[in-house]
């Protein structure tokens, strides 16, 4: 399916997003000299996560609407535990819960033309391969969910990082097949920045080790 220039400009916007999002925690990380999970972060990926899957329904491609699935309400949850969810209008809340729900509502009622838009113009191979990569994404946010939980607060673990970068390697690979320079271009610089906060939580770490053994 052809996509026009506006739709890889509502791409390149999303895109943009996800990396001010990783750029700014990228940043506070650095001067906190520790990863941390910044109220910013989850404010920016969820309006990233809503134009990201118009761009994705306007390509026609259903491997990126399936990354933002489930993360969508894990950013919601994340913004919650930060007590700023409750900031927004409720009439606003209520527009970001019903959007998906609506979506949804939308697809089931057009199966025909949706199953023709996400499915006719990529072969089964690429889509398992894509949807694969999208997957350990979403799983990441499922695994950061329940390690917050459990935490008791919003963190951004080791095994997150780790994840994002097998994802992101996978999700730079379909978008090389797919010829998206909207998902090659964003993922790049995630897996930089994924990186990044791996050599910086192992860092912290190694340094903690000598301080625990003196005490």
């Amino acid at each position: 399916m052809e996509s026009n220039i506006w739709h890889f400009a509502l791409g390149f916007l999303a895109q943009g997003l996800f990396s001010a999002r990783m750029l700014i925690q990228w940043v506070l990380s650095e001067k906190a000299k520790k990863v941390i999970s910044p109220t910013i972060y989850w404010q920016l990926s969820l309006l990233a996560s809503i134009l990201f899957s118009i761009y994705g329904w306007l390509r026609g491609d259903f491997v990126i609407i399936l990354g933002q699935i489930f993360s969508y309400y894990i950013y919601i949850w994340n913004l919650n535990s930060k007590s700023n969810w409750k900031t927004l209008h409720p009439v606003i809340r209520q527009l970001i819960l019903i959007l998906p729900v609506t979506a949804l509502i939308y697809v089931l009622a057009n199966k025909g033309l949706a199953t023709d838009r996400l499915f006719s113009n990529i072969s089964v191979w690429l889509l398992l391969f894509g949807s694969a990569g999208q997957i350990i994404f979403t799983f990441r946010f499922i695994y950061q969910w329940w390690y917050s939980k459990s935490k008791g607060e919003s963190v951004l673990p080791l095994t997150f990082w780790l994840l994002s970068i097998v994802g992101s390697f996978i999700t730079i690979a379909y978008a090389l097949f797919r010829k998206d320079p909207v998902l090659l271009i964003g993922q790049s610089f995630g897996f930089i920045t994924y990186s990044r906060n791996v050599w910086l939580i192992i860092k912290n770490k190694n340094e903690d080790k000598p301080n625990s053994k003196t005490q």
